[in-house]
């Protein structure tokens, strides 16, 4: 799924200076921000952009031209040509307190271009980065210099783009400002700043009011008790009586027939505390009558207040209607729901956004939403699992304000594990995942998963993504689970995982986004995410739509289109008007009775105008649309659409009743808020064991020459890397944030923690300057920093698919003097140059937060078992190389993974195992009981005739028994894996074996194997 691209707050920490901090007494001069009267940019100041071109450059420049100016002054110099997006910002390094003054304002050196540009401030917020955004605009209407003055009452809240974290009270409250942005046009120019300041006093502030909920839902014959608080300004106690008016307002409730009215007054003395809160009740009545739900407003009023952000409302739930009823069919609910629904209120639940688009969370009512989302990084200002439920059930609360009273269905990228929260249990991205070939684990991943989102009022994952990766340099390849079909398929398990506790899951991307063309790509700077899938039916029925398949057989609740094109040969078609593939294929051929869910503002990727767009995509199939932030747009674009007769009616309630359908088996309309009892299992120790053991399963042994691992616990020895260290270079993208950030930015284990959890003597130097005498072996820890989507395509932005130099520089060092172990902590393969003098490679992956998975096969505590997920390449020319490929010769080849448990004993395992399942079962448990003669006695085969006939005999019975696991009935094959390995011929026939494994052909995965061995 695609996530927001920040047109302001890049990730970028840049810190400065104040220049001249305004005070907190009432302002008579200026308060100066930025003046530019130094020799460069001055700290704290920097450009954006949605490229390297589109960022402007940014000089300081001497003009005395401006009016009042010194002979000496300097200026801010700002040179662009932007093609979607790009400023400059000025980020504070502590807040500031704006509140005494009444504007903000600059001067600017103009053009006349007549263009409208944008500028905003900073408000609250943990930092400038994540702070609330109100804007105002200049047009560039003149030439030479101007001041532009506005002042605060005349900012508003940006509804096209709040950052995650920030607060969302739609409040400019001035007291704690991080700074401001000026946001250029689409266009090339340049403009010069100066004397960005603070002007004019700030009027009087009132007292504000507010209640203790925006919204009071009650039932007939009960009754709201509103709580009204007074806050001060400044936080002192009140200066005089302050008396504040109630009434009940005029709403859908009848007065005297479904409440009793009430007014009064509410004093609060001289002397109360800031903060002070008292109350009164609103009782309701019975009517006797079946109906939807009412509203009764509630009026605050008091000389110098300020009324409440959100006008409090008392709302008398729908009461007696079948579709209130839990105890009726499902079917029924929808059917008695969907008639009494007006356009409005069908297309609402059509409309996703943003929730940091909403200007106010009666936007919620207002606009009747269906549905709102967490683009990746998009928290509560404080990230902790209490302050999600707190949000989320503050949203569905707005929700029941609305005359029937739908529910919310909130949706996030949980991709692996609760990855937007801060101290959620972070698993192996799907890459690893894939390594382990342990659906049941994957399942047992969904289900942790959902447990730790579900406890924060979520019932709704972006995942999984169930792509078939043919391409390393895509970006998103650690989405994947793999490159072979039937891999992907197998652990679409996690589908139950998430379902069966609770949690919608959604397959994406539908359908072929893993099969891009490299250069395909039209979305800025990428090279090959969002490109063109260009295929025949046949193969992209074989190799894309597969896994879809398999998900649509588990019951999966959603699916949502990819945004790549796909061409069978007429040329190209974006997915999200693809009617062929959505319609006629997944809903008509596959049968997928769940809702289709658009990608991130991806229908605005489809050719047209805007309401093209829009009946484009509806008729094509999809049902919910992620606008996400200009959803009134959408919604009004879409009522006109079908009243125009272009979109059918029946198009819309096919749609809306798959979506209610979906709500009402959620339980959603009986239960919409966060079930808190489970809050403490976020990032729980049990949970973080599971996370622990799928990172262990997920590591890849490539090579390990003359047994160098497992290490010896005594060992002396030396780590290195820039990967050693790092939580968030071990999680990858998708992890707090979109894109993901070096560093230790959520709760975990680091993989060198680990290691000096485990072994006696440790040195750690990064860059492998400390003196490297005096260790018995080294463990240098290499690969990528995060990224996510398109970001990570090998040729944007200078990314490629190499090591860095300093990375290949501690391999060297590291490995030049002693016996080293290289682990590749990365979301694909990578070249990695010479490997003659490295003893050991274990591919990593990324692992998550519970790097002790890394150390335990590391030290031996469990045995190396995973395999490649994707072939690894020799050289980067060979890219795309893929199982089943006529010229195959790579460095290792799919479903390559070397073991350091004992083959005898594994047999043994799994021969335990069958001898308790059917006669099948029974029997090749019976041809496995191989006699001591066939084996070494370090438990590797020694008879590889003997051994690989039994195996073969066992594969054919266990193909026709109805009791064994695959788990099982991979250990039987994985012998045979190990002798063919240890030849080292025919990768092809190796990698063709593991594609008959997954796709249940065992007895063709042994005679493949076998061949390989001869």
């Amino acid at each position: 799924m695609f996530r927001s691209r920040p047109p302001l707050w890049v990730a970028l920490s840049l810190v400065t200076a104040l220049i001249v901090a305004p005070g907190v007494a009432a302002a008579a001069d200026p308060g100066t921000i930025t003046d530019f009267e130094s020799d460069s940019v001055p700290s704290g100041v920097y450009a954006w952009g949605n490229d390297a071109a589109s960022t402007p450059a940014l000089t300081i420049e001497p003009d005395p031209g401006r009016p009042g100016a010194p002979a000496t002054n300097r200026v801010l110099k700002s040179v662009y040509n932007v093609s979607q997006w790009g400023g400059w910002s000025h980020d504070l390094a502590a807040t500031q307190d704006w509140s005494p003054y009444e504007g903000f304002s600059f001067w600017v050196n103009g053009a006349a271009s007549g263009q409208k540009i944008f500028f905003e401030v900073k408000d609250g917020g943990a930092g400038a980065g994540s702070a609330e955004l109100f804007e105002s605009s200049f047009v560039d209407d003149s030439a030479g210099w101007r001041q532009v003055k506005v002042p605060f009452g005349s900012f508003t809240r940006r509804t096209d783009y709040q950052p995650g974290g920030a607060p969302s009270d739609g409040e400019l409250d001035l007291v704690a400002m991080w700074g401001y942005s000026m946001r250029l046009p689409a266009a090339q120019g340049t403009l010069e700043w100066d004397q960005v300041e603070l002007n004019g006093t700030a009027p009087p502030r009132p007292v504000r009011l507010s209640t203790d909920r925006p919204v009071y839902p009650v039932g007939e014959k009960g009754e709201a008790r509103v709580g009204v608080t007074v806050t001060t300004a400044d936080g002192r106690p009140l200066p005089a009586d302050l008396a504040v008016a109630y009434r009940t307002g005029t709403g859908t409730a009848t007065p005297g027939g479904d409440y009793t009215p009430v007014e009064g007054t509410l004093a609060f003395p001289a002397g109360t505390a800031s903060g002070t809160a008292k109350a009164f009740t609103v009782r309701t009545l019975k009517d006797g009558q079946d109906e939807v739900a009412e509203t009764i407003p509630i009026e605050l009023s008091g000389t110098g207040t300020r009324p409440p952000a959100e006008a409090p409302v008392v709302v008398v739930n729908a009461h007696g209607l079948p579709y209130v009823n839990s105890r009726k069919p499902v079917r029924e609910r929808v059917a008695d729901l969907l008639r009494r629904m007006t356009l409005e209120e069908k297309i609402g639940q059509m409309t996703q956004a943003e929730r940091g688009a909403l200007a106010k969370q009666s936007d919620i009512a207002t606009y009747v939403l269906g549905s709102l989302l967490s683009g990746g990084g998009s928290t509560p200002a404080s990230n902790t699992p209490q302050a999600w439920a707190d949000m989320i059930d503050g949203f569905q609360l707005q929700a029941r304000r609305t005359r029937l009273q739908v529910p919310l269905i909130y949706g996030v990228d949980a991709v692996h594990g609760h990855n937007n929260v801060v101290g959620a249990t972070i698993f192996p991205h799907n890459v690893g995942m894939g390594a382990t070939r342990d659906p049941g684990l994957v399942e047992q991943e969904g289900e942790i998963t959902a447990r730790e989102v579900k406890a924060t009022g979520i019932p709704w994952d972006f995942a999984p993504c169930l792509c078939v990766s043919r391409d390393d340099r895509w970006g998103r390849a650690y989405e994947s689970f793999g490159e072979d079909p039937a891999l992907v398929s197998r652990m679409a398990t996690i589908i139950d995982g998430l379902q069966d506790n609770g949690v919608l899951a959604t397959a994406k991307h539908y359908v072929g986004d893993g099969g891009t063309a490299y250069g395909s790509s039209t979305s800025g700077d990428y090279t090959i995410d969002q490109g063109v899938t260009k295929v025949g039916r046949q193969e992209m029925e074989a190799i894309h739509l597969a896994p879809f398949e398999e998900a649509v057989r588990r019951g999966v609740a959603t699916v949502m289109p990819s945004f790549s094109s796909v061409d069978f040969g007429d040329g190209p078609l974006k997915m999200h008007a693809h009617k062929e593939l959505i319609t006629d294929t997944l809903k008509g051929r596959l049968g997928f009775k769940g809702f289709v869910i658009s990608d991130w503002q991806a229908i605005d990727q489809i050719p047209g105008d805007y309401p093209s767009d829009v009946r484009t995509s509806i008729n094509a199939g999809l049902d919910m649309i992620m606008v996400p932030y200009a959803f009134p747009a959408f919604e009004s674009t879409l009522k006109a659409e079908v009243e125009a007769g272009r979109v059918p009616l029946s198009r819309v309630d096919d749609a809306v009743a798959r979506i209610l359908t979906q709500k009402f088996r959620l339980g959603l309309f009986d239960h919409p808020y966060a079930d808190r009892s489970r809050i403490g299992d976020v990032g729980s120790a049990a949970h973080r064991a599971v996370a622990r053991t799928a990172a262990a399963k997920s590591q890849v042994l490539l090579k390990n020459d003359g047994g160098l691992l497992p290490l010896r616990r005594d060992a002396r020895i030396y780590v290195a890397g820039s990967n050693a260290d790092d939580l968030g270079n071990q999680t990858g993208g998708w992890t707090i944030t979109w894109q993901g950030s070096s560093g230790p930015i959520t709760t975990g284990t680091t993989i060198l923690s680990a290691i000096r959890s485990r072994a006696s003597s440790v040195t750690y130097s990064r860059d492998a300057s400390a003196d490297l005498a005096g260790h018995d072996v080294g463990v240098v820890v290499v690969g990528e920093t995060p990224y996510a989507e398109g970001q990570g395509d090998v040729g944007r932005a200078g990314r490629t698919l190499d090591l860095s130099a300093a990375d290949r520089a501690a391999i060297d060092k590291v490995c030049g003097a002693m016996k080293c172990a290289v682990l590749v902590v990365s979301g694909r393969p990578l070249q990695l140059g010479d490997l003659s003098g490295v003893e050991a490679v274990v591919a990593s992956w990324l692992p998550g937060t519970e790097g002790a998975g890394v150390a335990d096969p590391l030290f031996g505590a469990v045995p190396y078992t995973g395999r490649l997920p994707f072939t690894w390449f020799r050289s980067v020319a060979q890219v795309p190389i893929n199982v089943g490929d006529a010229a195959y010769d790579p460095l290792w080849p799919y479903g390559w993974g070397l073991r350091t448990d004992r083959a005898r004993d594994r047999l043994k395992a799994a021969r335990d195992r069958l001898a308790s399942g059917d006669g099948y079962s029974k029997a090749a448990s019976l041809v496995l009981a191989l006699p001591a003669r066939a084996w070494n006695a370090d438990g590797s085969v020694r008879d590889a005739r003997a051994v690989l006939g039994a195996l073969g005999t066992a594969a054919t019975l266990l193909e026709r028994s109805k009791s064994d696991a695959y788990t099982v009935d991979d250990t039987v094959v994985s012998v045979a894996r190990d002798v063919a390995q240890s030849t080292g011929r025919r990768p092809d026939l190796q990698a063709a074996a593991d594609h008959e494994l997954a796709a249940g052909n065992l007895r063709k995965a042994v005679d493949l194997l076998a061949q390989a061995a001869r």
